[in-house]
């Protein structure tokens, strides 16, 4: 894998107040740059919810409804994100979450594709039959010791999804056969299924 052919990407992570549909509360977007993540260029944002935060989401992320009392509302950094996220590609565990959220909260936004880390694990492991975010730290052991934050945080799940990416990457010899493996059909950036030749 050459990474060096890679389009402009960004790993990103979101985190919800519990409610359905969430409101989003932490929002982690780190590029991937020459094959390693930049946390240089790295962005973060916390923002207060229009609806409280649930008990049950405070007990996964750990962030409380005082955490976020001082925060921005979403409407204040709606734009700056926005920006920031630009056409890029992004790459997520479970892609189908951060982007339908994601879109949800900034309309008119779209990447230029999306890869799922999850979708890529099973085409590389196919038979190690669990794959969440967990299963594959504990299976590639990435180095996460720069990882900011802890596990169920944006910023350290963003940082543990980009290590997985990389390290699943090498199976793959070009950068289409791995969007041919990682893109859910129906996302931005999956590819086009080929059509049978007509006489026409």
């Amino acid at each position: 894998m050459n990474f060096a052919t890679w389009p402009a990407l960004l790993v990103v992570d979101v985190e919800g107040n519990g409610t359905n549909p969430p409101d989003l509360i932490e929002v982690a977007a780190l590029p991937v740059r020459n094959g390693r993540p930049d946390k240089s260029t790295a962005a973060w944002w916390l923002t207060r919810p229009n609806s409280p935060v649930t008990p049950f989401a405070t007990r996964v992320h750990g962030l409380t409804n005082a955490d976020l009392a001082g925060m921005p509302s979403w409407t204040d950094l709606a734009d700056e994100v926005r920006a920031f996220l630009g056409t890029a590609w992004i790459c997520a565990h479970n892609a189908h979450t951060d982007y339908r959220v994601l879109s949800a909260h900034l309309p008119g936004w779209e990447p230029a594709g999306v890869l799922d880390t999850l979708r890529q694990a099973k085409a590389t492991f196919p038979g190690l039959g669990k794959y969440s975010l967990d299963t594959l730290i504990e299976h590639l052991r990435p180095d996460l010791h720069q990882a900011p934050g802890h596990r169920h945080r944006a910023t350290f799940d963003a940082f543990a999804t980009a290590q997985l990416l990389l390290a699943m990457a090498v199976h793959f010899e070009t950068w289409d056969a791995l969007v041919a493996a990682a893109v859910p059909p129906g996302l931005p950036g999956a590819p086009e299924p080929e059509r049978d030749p007509t006489l026409w």
